[in-house]
């Protein structure tokens, strides 16, 4: 396991993919900062990150579309399942790998934050229980970006139809919060990844959701590890 995740850290750099993402997301979050808090000289954060949630649907598939799809283009998928390592520990290696390129890059997007003080006293808490529903956001969004990688040989149709289900997602919970209180409003705000990070927006670390997120990853790297085998004993 820990080979393959030395491998996939080691191509992050020597593509342009790495790169590329950091650049794209260091860009993205900058300008989202500055609009949110800079321009309104305000230090309330949750405006930014609530923004940054939606980048993710189109940034974060261009950290995962090359992690199966371009194994099975260029033939390398059947040795990697072929070799003593297992196909759970695979799947880990390279969600681990793309969420260490997330972290790495998202603490560097955190100095946006030092300015903030100029600007009165920061909630710490409001910020620390954002940073830590992003994280959880993306380790969803990435395992998700993983089993879409699975279904196809192309970079770019893996992104696409990561783009799309990600923007299905957050939109599910876009329409909830429309809707007046009924079953339905209950149940899409039960199950909305939008809808569960407005508790940390507020400094509170719930646990429910936490769990949710937690949850959703572990079903979407199964949901990976399977269609891995399908192909292994087709």
């Amino acid at each position: 396991m820990s080979a393959i995740y030395k491998r996939e850290m080691k191509a992050f750099f020597r593509t342009p993919t790495g790169y590329v993402f950091m650049a794209i997301f260091i860009a993205a979050s900058g300008f989202l900062f500055s609009f949110t808090c800079l321009r309104r000289q305000t230090t309330d954060v949750s405006s930014y990150f609530v923004m940054l949630m939606f980048a993710y649907v189109v940034v974060i598939p261009l950290l995962t579309m090359k992690s199966f799809a371009e194994e099975r283009r260029q033939g390398t998928e059947q040795l990697l399942m072929t070799s003593p390592v297992g196909i759970v520990s695979l799947v880990a290696a390279k969600f681990l790998a793309c969420f260490t390129m997330f972290m790495i890059t998202m603490g560097v997007t955190a100095l946006y934050l030092i300015p903030l003080s100029a600007y009165g006293e920061v909630n710490l808490g409001r910020v620390a229980g954002c940073f830590i529903g992003m994280i959880l956001i993306a380790a969803c969004f990435i395992a998700v970006g993983l089993f879409v990688s699975t279904l196809t040989q192309n970079q770019f149709v893996a992104a696409l139809g990561t783009i799309g289900t990600l923007a299905f997602f957050l939109a599910v919970g876009l329409v909830g919060s429309y809707l007046k209180s009924g079953l339905l409003k209950t149940v899409i705000g039960w199950i909305s990844i939008y809808s569960r990070f407005s508790y940390f927006t507020y400094g509170l670390f719930d646990v429910a959701s936490a769990v949710y997120y937690v949850s959703v990853a572990a079903v979407f790297l199964f949901l990976t590890v399977r269609s891995i085998e399908r192909r292994r004993y087709a």
